[in-house]
């Protein structure tokens, strides 16, 4: 009977977590303001770079290494702004306070929005890819496609805990200009718009300082597009900077809520 109970009780709680990380995604899905430029602002950027301005030899492989560039910038979106500021303005209107209130399992709302931030990329990406193989004439094997999508998918989560630091630390009216103010900088810095050889030497030397970097790097690698194929390292520095963001942000929650 024991046995049955904690059983039921598992169930329970898992059917909880996935209830919850359902209803964040449909809500998200059907706020247009979020969801459109989420979702098509990479393959907009896409299509002006790397099929209507990369014609000619050697245009293919260009739009190669563009489609590993824009998916990282695809998933960087969901992560921070998913958190960023959708935190920042549930926390400014008290929803976070009820979250607490309810009879819900704990890390429910964190796993909401994180599978949330993880479906959006992969739709996001999986645009991109259609848009490369079909327009941008890419042609990949498929283990390098799986790898990539993989690879994107889980490299939302630094942004997830990245954007989640931004909500505890700014208010709802400040949080889009926050997060625009880091997403489209470290989008640039990491080299995911130009190689980073072509920037500055003392911007080189800063890159391996935005998690948009390591993911860029692992993204040309798994991707067979360069990359310096240290993935191992890039993924323990994205666990890093997942690990410290949200263990900021959890201590700030817990003082300030």
């Amino acid at each position: 009977m024991m046995d049955a109970a904690i059983a039921m009780s598992s169930t329970r709680v898992a059917r909880a977590w996935l209830m919850e990380a359902k209803y964040e995604f449909l809500r998200l899905l059907r706020t247009p303001s979020f969801a459109l430029p989420t979702i098509l602002f990479p393959s907009l950027f896409f299509l002006l770079f790397a099929v209507l301005f990369n014609a000619g030899a050697g245009s293919a492989e260009a739009a190669a290494r563009m489609l590993a560039g824009y998916s990282v910038f695809g998933v960087m979106a969901p992560g921070l702004f998913g958190f960023g500021v959708i935190v920042a303005l549930e926390r400014e209107h008290g929803l976070l306070t009820l979250k607490r209130a309810l009879p819900m399992p704990p890390g429910a709302y964190l796993f909401a929005k994180m599978l949330m931030a993880m479906l959006f990329a992969a739709i996001a990406v999986l645009l991109l890819m259609l848009l490369a193989a079909t327009l941008a004439h890419v042609r990949m094997p498929l283990t390098d496609w799986s790898a990539l999508l993989a690879a994107d998918v889980l490299g939302v989560l630094p942004f997830c805990a990245l954007g989640l630091l931004v909500g505890t630390l700014v208010g709802g009216q400040g949080a889009p200009a926050v997060v625009n103010l880091i997403y489209l900088p470290m989008s640039f810095l990491s080299g995911l718009w130009l190689p980073l050889k072509l920037l500055p030497r003392f911007l080189q030397e800063l890159a391996p300082a935005w998690p948009a970097t390591h993911l860029g790097q692992i993204a040309l690698s798994v991707s067979g597009q360069g990359g310096d194929h240290r993935v191992a390292m890039h993924a323990l520095a994205l666990a890093g900077f997942t690990v410290a963001f949200f263990a900021i942000a959890q201590r700030r929650l817990r003082k300030k809520g």
